[in-house]
């Protein structure tokens, strides 16, 4: 029954068994936890049924993929965070944090969106085009680590390319640009800010 729900809604079923294997129902084959964060990526819905009780252990396994994802190196929740978030556990306001979680990350999203879709369309007319993607780059790379404040991130390692030193018109020229860049940066930042008001 469980299987004709989640085809109506393309919900794609997993089924856990006691030996911890995986079975994908709809391509009636075994996968492991990296197929199930390669589907999460790509945005395909799924649900992890216990294949003998029928209940929804979704949460459990998405946790799970987590932990392996943080223990493989890639570790992207901060220590503070994780410590805040294990003190709430009891808290009076533990039944809110969920909902503040994933609106955080909702309005996370929409502003990567928007600022994507701001530099984006000034590319075209930014003489600095190429200096404005690493910055792109580097802006989301500190911003996905949940850093506080990482929305507003100025990279601190600006540094030019290296010149010789016998031209310093060049790095002063260079200087000023990345300083303009930064004010526009921030400039996009603060709209950003009032559309997510």
């Amino acid at each position: 029954m469980a299987d004709n729900a989640g085809s109506k809604d393309n919900t794609v079923i997993i089924k856990k068994y006691a030996n911890r294997r995986l079975y994908n129902t709809q391509s009636s084959s075994y996968i492991t936890l990296d197929h199930l964060a390669k589907m999460t990526r790509e945005g395909i819905e799924f649900r992890v049924l216990d294949a003998k009780s029928g209940s929804d252990i979704t949460h459990q396994i998405l946790t799970q993929i987590i932990m392996e994802e943080e223990a493989s190196g890639e570790q992207m929740l901060p220590v503070n965070f994780l410590r805040q978030l294990i003190g709430m556990y009891g808290n009076s306001m533990q039944a809110l944090i969920p909902h503040y979680l994933e609106a955080s990350m909702d309005q996370f999203r929409a502003n990567q969106l928007k600022l994507r879709k701001a530099f984006e369309d000034s590319m075209e007319t930014n003489p600095l085009a190429r200096l404005t993607q690493q910055n792109i780059a580097m802006f989301q790379a500190a911003a996905a680590a949940f850093m506080p404040g990482a929305d507003g991130v100025v990279p601190k390692d600006e540094a030019p390319t290296a010149t010789p030193a016998a031209e310093p018109e060049k790095t002063e020229g260079t200087r000023g640009e990345l300083d303009a860049l930064r004010e526009q940066m921030l400039a996009m930042q603060k709209k950003l800010d009032s559309l997510g008001k």
